[in-house]
């Protein structure tokens, strides 16, 4: 009974463009190569993240959250758009899109197809690494709390999680508003750019500029509209780390619970705008 269940899940439309994604991120060695980031991101700041300090041994829970933070913060939107940056454009450029349309399918079995295959890529690498690194803190380090490591790893993998689905779905609109993958991947480096270098040195410019309190504020309404500064703010936030000009964001009512409603309001509304695009577009 429960294998015919299980077979019947599997034959669903949904479900077969899932499995066809998978099958092509392994074909072009994209798995490999995300997995393979995190878990190098994972070891080293897990094994030598002191190494700055000039000692090699297990450093502090918060220094741990900063450094993978920091370094994520960059390396998990960059995966997520190598990933993805292709999955409409590449499939019209391929002719494999009207193809898909000429069967039994909807636009909204291609698109959660796509969107369950990435995700859980991108789940599957955070979660595992992540997961190994706080192993590892708790096997052989000293000093570390259980319930604290665990809840604060927990928050890093769970906003790391959202980050990823964010810059996934923001591929898949540059994706089908571009008309070639160079295109679409070159727009795509150019956003990264922005939002993740960028965006902090304006946002520093205007707080060393010293224009007042409504500057602040002005200041605090910009990070909430950058999915990477919210990032950065709730992982602070779970570990009582320094915040430099991030307790602005902290400072709302609700903190972190507030911090994770802004980044499922990134979600729904990338989410919305896919399927829109994705709707209304001739192929």
């Amino acid at each position: 009974m429960m294998s015919t269940i299980g077979g019947a899940i599997w034959r669903q439309p949904m479900m077969i463009i899932a499995a066809k994604e998978c099958k092509d991120s392994l074909r072009n060695r994209w798995v490999a190569v995300i997995f393979g980031l995190f878990f190098l991101l994972a070891f080293s700041v897990t094994f030598a993240g002191s190494a700055v300090s000039g000692t090699l041994a297990f450093p502090s829970l918060v220094s741990v959250i900063a450094s993978l933070s920091t370094i994520a913060v960059a390396i998990i939107p960059l995966a997520a758009i190598l990933l993805c940056y292709d999955a409409f454009v590449g499939e019209e450029e391929s002719g494999t899109m009207l193809l898909l349309l000429s069967y039994p399918l909807t636009k909204m079995d291609i698109f959660l197809g796509k969107l369950l295959a990435h995700s859980g890529i991108m789940l599957a690498a955070i979660v595992s690494s992540f997961t190994l690194s706080a192993t590892i803190l708790l096997c052989f380090g000293q000093g570390y709390q259980w319930q604290q490591t665990l809840w604060v790893f927990g928050q890093f993998i769970a906003s790391s999680g959202l980050l990823a689905l964010t810059f996934i779905l923001l591929s898949y609109v540059v994706s089908l508003r571009a008309t070639e993958k160079a295109k679409a991947v070159g727009t795509l480096l150019s956003l990264w750019f922005a939002l993740v270098l960028i965006y902090d040195l304006l946002l520093l410019a205007l707080l060393v500029a010293d224009l007042g309190h409504r500057v602040q504020w002005l200041v605090q309404l910009l990070m909430a509209l950058n999915p990477t500064d919210i990032y950065r703010a709730i992982n602070q936030l779970a570990t009582h780390a320094p915040m430099g000009s991030l307790p602005l964001l902290s400072q709302f009512q609700g903190g972190a619970l507030w911090l994770y409603g802004l980044m499922l309001l990134w979600v729904a509304l990338l989410a919305w705008l896919t399927l829109r695009t994705f709707m209304r577009k001739a192929i």
